[in-house]
């Protein structure tokens, strides 16, 4: 028996696909004495096995030889497509909290995806299941929502077509004690044409709003408003390129707006596509009071003038150029002037018309809700955007926040699968990061176990962060 849809991309399931119970379980027991490698990155986590295309065990090498031999031409025969002699195939084991988020398998050659289950008998509630996403239109082919759900079930095999609008996901595996065993791989082709991807306008921009040092005094822990502690801090940001800023808040402004985030008076809205992100982001006018003032803080001129010391960077005017760091100046009426202006992030007379036309630093930033199921992607449209930036992430996260829940920040090099930097959500830890074009940005999938099990129901813990870019 099989099942063909096209809705909402051509797939195709075939149930008790191979004709023996007994060669069933004998492939099962080879594939299980595999060796298998963790894979994580943005996209997934799973385990997976070395690529099968040598393997000699009996039952694995006769399955690759029915797949890609007298199964690919029928196939080929079915489509009215020419498959080529590309064996592609691997084994992967999907344990607890083991995911594949959104994605549309395109790459160079790909035609037909299959995915033969090879499982334990399984429940829609055991999660892993195969999540097939519709397109917002035939212009965009921007994954939408999840449409069809397949539950994975012993010796069925799922094919389906790889094209710009065939996005899927794996959800993650919530049980803690079967394998989600499968065979996968790809029959290739020629590739379906593929439109040019549309692309989002980038996020507005906007220059510093004209507030004075007496808001980080109001605001800022005041150990970090001393001058010789910001030249510390600089030392160590020049010299590492990133920095997290213990207690960086007063702590009972701290307790104040991570108070106010639980209220209902802020509407949250989802942030997708999901091929790209999937959180909450606050919609600003909605925020009570004294999350906007945090707001505030984070777009003042006192505060670029702040980052400006911490980091070295041209975030603010009087911050002195490049070229002129060598430069001898005498005057120390005027270099007292500035040391005053740095203690305290004020800013006492205006940048000349030049100053100002030559550059003005600008930022862009959000207020975040992570919870289950959260995370950001890595994706091409971002890669071509690249360039130098600040990073600041200020979380409210609570003490019983784990690294193993996921929602953490990791930095990695575009193209290679080198990480870089990994930022953990630290109650009032205010992390600054400083990218280059060829650095990328993820936040790790939030997994179920942020959920916590308390007399067999389950609550979900979440997060808040701000989350800002400044640029020089």
């Amino acid at each position: 028996p099989y099942c063909l849809d096209c809705h909402p991309f051509p797939h195709c399931i075939i149930k008790n696909f191979l004709g023996s119970k007994t060669f069933v379980e004998n492939l099962q027991r080879e594939l299980m004495e595999l060796n298998f490698h963790e894979k994580s990155n943005d996209l997934y986590k799973f385990k997976q096995s070395d690529d099968l295309k040598k393997r000699t065990e009996p039952h694995i090498s006769g399955l690759r030889a029915a797949l890609f031999g007298r199964f690919r031409s029928w196939l080929g025969e079915v489509l009215q497509v020419e498959l080529e002699p590309v064996v592609d195939i691997s084994c992967a084991r999907y344990e607890y909290t083991d995911v594949l988020l959104c994605h549309d398998d395109e790459l160079e050659g790909r035609r037909v995806a299959f995915i033969l289950y090879l499982v334990p008998p399984w429940q829609s509630s055991d999660g892993g299941t195969l999540d097939l996403y519709t397109t917002d239109s035939e212009c965009n082919f921007h994954p939408q929502s999840i449409v069809k759900s397949l539950v994975p079930s012993l010796n069925t095999l799922v094919l389906f077509e790889v094209s710009p609008v065939s996005f899927h996901q794996v959800s993650e595996v919530l049980t803690r004690d079967k394998c989600r065993l499968s065979l996968s791989g790809w029959f290739h082709g020629p590739s379906l044409e593929r439109p040019p991807r549309h692309r989002g306008p980038p996020v507005p921009r906007s220059p510093h709003l004209p507030r004075d040092e007496t808001l980080l005094l109001e605001w800022v822990n005041p150990v970090y408003l001393d001058i010789a502690y910001q030249e510390q801090i600089q030392e160590e940001f020049e010299d590492s390129s990133e920095i997290q800023l213990k207690d960086f808040l007063k702590e009972e402004k701290f307790k104040e707006v991570k108070e106010a985030l639980r209220l209902t008076q802020i509407q949250w809205t989802k942030r997708g596509p999901p091929n790209k992100r999937c959180y909450d982001a606050a919609s600003l006018n909605t925020l009570p009071q004294c999350v906007s003032a945090c707001w505030e803080l984070l777009c003042s001129e006192a505060f670029f003038l702040l980052l400006s010391n911490f980091t070295g960077l041209r975030l603010h005017y009087l911050c002195p150029a490049d070229d002129d760091d060598d430069d001898d100046d005498d005057d120390e009426n005027k270099d007292e002037e500035k040391k005053d202006a740095e203690a305290t992030g004020s800013s006492t007379k205006s940048p000349s018309s030049a100053n100002a036309k030559l550059s003005t630093p600008v930022c862009c930033g959000e207020l975040r809700r992570w919870s289950h199921g959260g995370y950001t992607l890595l994706h091409d449209a971002e890669a071509s955007r690249a360039e130098y930036a600040l990073d600041l992430v200020l979380p409210f996260c609570g003490a019983d926040w784990q690294s193993e829940f996921g929602g953490f920040t990791c930095y990695v090099a575009n193209e290679e699968d080198e990480e870089l930097l990994t930022v953990y959500p630290e109650d009032n830890s205010l992390a600054l990061v400083y990218r280059d074009k060829e650095t990328l940005k993820f936040v790790k999938h939030v997994n179920h176990e942020s959920l916590s099990d308390s007399d067999n129901s389950f609550t979900c813990r979440e997060f808040y962060d701000f989350s800002f870019v400044y640029y020089e």
